[in-house]
């Protein structure tokens, strides 16, 4: 078992705690937070013991479990580096792409395994779907989330639309051409609701529209690929995927055949992928005990959650102007 502690002891932070607490795969010695009322209850109601030093608690550690807001996340980043601790980093992966840039630099220096919390990777319905994805030419996204005023300090860019980011540049796998963005603030400060329109190099084109002021909750994203569209629904964990094959010479009753302009009939099969439930956060905490253990890579490395980043800063600075 690998020994880890943890930063940032919020709302988020708790759930890690209990993950990490549970998990067969860690044995978690304790945790800091800059809040020492908050650390000092959670001790007292849950038994996790708090560190009000942070560097005892790193010195104690193998492991460290970063779920601060964004905004300090480099600084322990780098407060773990100086440890020589591998550490698992809420997304946004940093405040500034410099910032990540230079964590990536660092990591690969003293070896170091980084895994960034972009938690969609391990949602089951994905999980069960991403196979059937082989190169699709155009992608639907939506992610809409009813009004919260937790979170809204940030841009809904950074607070939602990056987990879409995340799972886009993990499919496409082509450098980003163009990007087409706008976005409104209707209750905050910042933009509440956001669209972006992304063509990538190899031709794919992917619209995604992200809100947070929804009368109601939706994730979804629909793929468009040769003879196949895919629908992957990350909220109520289902999927369905929409298959064409030339159809056989003696079709049954059953089949359902197209025939297109050119006299070409094609039958459309219907699949329903087998979705395995999961809790994604524990998954991707224990995934990253594995790779750190077996000495391989992390599922979402330190380069993903900078890329996703990237064009996530690009949408913002688009919108801003």
């Amino acid at each position: 078992m690998l020994k880890a502690g943890l930063v940032g002891a919020g709302h988020l932070g708790k759930i890690h705690l209990k993950l990490l607490n549970q998990s067969e795969k860690y044995e978690l010695v304790g945790f800091y937070d800059s809040d020492a009322k908050n650390g000092k209850k959670l001790e007292e109601e849950f038994g996790y013991k708090y560190y009000p030093n942070l560097d005892h608690l790193l010195n104690d550690i193998e492991v460290l479990d970063i779920v601060t807001p964004t905004l300090y996340h480099y600084e322990y980043a780098k407060k773990a580096i100086d440890k020589g601790l591998h550490f698992f980093i809420e997304k946004p992966v940093t405040h500034t792409l410099e910032q990540a840039k230079e964590l990536i630099q660092l990591c690969e220096e003293k070896n170091i395994k980084v895994q960034v919390g972009h938690v969609e990777r391990y949602n089951p319905a994905y999980l069960a779907t991403k196979t059937y994805l082989a190169n699709p030419r155009f992608i639907e996204i939506h992610r809409l989330s009813e009004f919260n005023p937790r979170g809204t300090d940030v841009s809904v860019v950074l607070d939602l639309m990056i987990h879409d980011l995340d799972i886009l540049l993990s499919i496409v796998k082509s450098p980003v051409k163009e990007i087409h963005a706008s976005g409104v603030s209707v209750v905050s400060k910042s933009p509440d609701i956001t669209n972006a329109r992304i063509a990538f190099e190899n031709g794919c084109v992917a619209n995604l529209t992200t809100s947070r002021i929804s009368m109601k909750s939706m994730r979804k994203s629909r793929f468009f690929q040769k003879d196949a569209y895919i629908s992957i629904d990350f909220l109520e964990k289902k999927a369905e995927v929409i298959r064409m094959q030339a159809a056989r010479e003696n079709p049954s009753d059953f089949d359902l055949i197209i025939e297109n302009a050119e006299g070409e009939k094609n039958q459309i099969l219907f699949e329903y992928p087998d979705i395995q439930p999961n809790n994604a956060i524990l998954d991707e905490l224990e995934s990253f005990a594995d790779a750190i253990e077996k000495n391989r890579p992390t599922e979402v490395s330190l380069n993903d959650g900078t890329e996703a980043l990237k064009v996530a800063l690009k949408i913002m600075e688009l919108i801003h102007t």
